[in-house]
């Protein structure tokens, strides 16, 4: 059997080697519906809600709606304080979800100047404490999602201390807060830290495609791939990485991806009402990319709020 056959082993469950990512109003359970149809046992991450949000209902309502077809479900938290910890997870916990994630490696200004996501590798003390608070709230696996740092490198300490405070599992992406999304992911320091400590380390950042997977599971020594912006507007994504491990061909074909593109209008207009339609504006473009006329259909769609009309625009456009 080979490494892409094999599962990761978080806590006491295992998964496989691609996992799918969160990506803030893209991954929500709308999507991972899509995905469910296409990848029945991979992981998934829901988005990331603050533990005050769901501690006091402020959007927790929301949150915790999702189909329980969606599992299994790594819910991802936000948090500055130990405050609200508990609470949040006993209400994830009653939702029914199979892992908890704390993200420290989010680089979002709003988010760090609340002194949540990424802030936190600057401040371990606190971190510290806001990590053993969650694991003395969960039973489940529990995973921390960090960066190489927030201004200056420090993945390898807090993946030490994490380790030492009993989390299961560690995604790493290796840029720091300061990098965002620019430049290339750090693979290098990445492999420090898969080396510095002894629970699987999952690796996020630039995996969009089998081959880049390969490349830098070769670099990292990394145990799974946490799969985020190439997963959007392609629900197939991870049943098509392990075609591609396994050496086989995935073709999917126009009818496919219309087919797809409507069922996710049609979940989202059933989840958010009549603004799913406003929504789906941002993944029009992952489903007509590539195709000629591909501009003018986008510029045709995002004018207009009709449900009935995106729907016949969008078959007109695929042939059908």
């Amino acid at each position: 059997m080979s490494f892409w056959d094999e599962k990761i082993t978080i806590g006491n469950r295992s998964f496989g080697r691609f996992i799918g990512g969160p990506l803030d109003g893209i991954t929500d359970s709308p999507f991972r519906q899509l995905v469910r149809d296409f990848s029945k046992d991979e992981l998934l991450y829901t988005e990331m809600r603050h533990v005050r949000c769901v501690a006091h209902d402020k959007g927790a309502q929301k949150a915790l709606r999702f189909e329980q077809f969606e599992r299994p479900l790594n819910f991802q938290f936000a948090a500055n304080a130990v405050e609200g910890v508990q609470e949040a997870c006993e209400r994830v916990l009653a939702a029914g979800v199979d892992a908890i994630d704390l993200n420290i490696g989010c680089p979002a200004r709003n988010v760090i100047g609340s002194g949540s996501g990424s802030a936190l590798m600057a401040d371990l003390a606190r971190l510290e404490g806001i990590v053993k608070a969650f694991r003395a709230a969960v039973p489940l696996p529990f995973t921390v999602k960090i960066r190489a740092g927030f201004k200056e490198k420090n993945a390898i300490e807090v993946a030490r201390m994490l380790e030492d405070c009993g989390a299961d599992a560690i995604a790493i992406h290796p840029r720091l807060q300061t990098q965002r999304f620019e430049g290339r992911p750090d693979y290098a320091y990445a492999a420090e830290v898969k080396r510095a400590v002894s629970i699987p380390v999952i690796l996020s950042g630039g995996v969009v495609n089998f081959k880049t997977a390969q490349m830098v599971y070769e670099q990292t020594g990394a145990d799974a791939f946490l799969i985020g912006r190439g997963i959007w507007g392609k629900p197939w994504k991870l049943q098509e990485l392990q075609a591609h491990a396994r050496g086989e061909q995935y073709i999917i074909d126009n009818e496919m991806v219309l087919r797809y593109a409507l069922k996710h209008l049609d979940n989202l207009i059933s989840y958010y009402g009549p603004h799913g339609v406003f929504i789906f504006r941002k993944h029009l473009p992952f489903y007509v990319r590539g195709h000629k006329e591909a501009t003018s259909v986008r510029r045709q769609l995002l004018a207009t709020s009709q449900v009935d009309e995106v729907k016949e625009t969008l078959l007109t456009f695929f042939g059908v």
